[in-house]
């Protein structure tokens, strides 16, 4: 996996983390999977999001592990009765669609690795082009 228990230290203690997953790993695999596919959602189209979440160990980038955190703790605190701690958790997950919504909009430039085309080259993916010019005579 992508994130591992270390991680989590960082946003959440060990104790606080077995009751929102409900001590089960398969919850938080899952919630793992929803989270990065959401982060892939916002990153897709312009970097490699493949190669971002095969990384392992130091190759990381540590933003990108701590919103993955921060989303997968919101997404398992949601399932929790009376949606316990939930009010820090959705403050952390808000702030990472913040900061994905930046990287999407081209405001925020991460060092991640950008996504390379069929023929090699590494650029943004959109490409510009407009319908031809209308010239209505009246």
């Amino acid at each position: 996996m992508f994130i591992d228990n270390e991680d989590y230290r960082v946003v959440i203690g060990d104790a606080a983390l077995k009751v929102v997953s409900q001590s089960s790993p398969e919850n938080i695999a899952n919630a793992e999977a929803e989270a990065i596919e959401e982060i892939s959602g916002y990153l897709r189209p312009v970097y490699d999001t493949g190669a971002i979440f095969a990384a392992t160990g130091g190759d990381r980038n540590r933003l990108i592990v701590m919103y993955t955190a921060d989303i997968v703790l919101y997404h398992l605190t949601a399932s929790q009765p009376q949606k316990m701690g939930s009010e820090i958790r959705k403050e952390r997950y808000e702030r990472a669609v913040r900061w994905l919504e930046g990287v999407q909009a081209g405001r925020i430039v991460p060092d991640l690795p950008l996504v390379v085309s069929g023929d090699g080259s590494s650029g943004f993916g959109i490409s510009y082009h407009s319908l031809p010019k209308l010239r209505h005579d009246w």
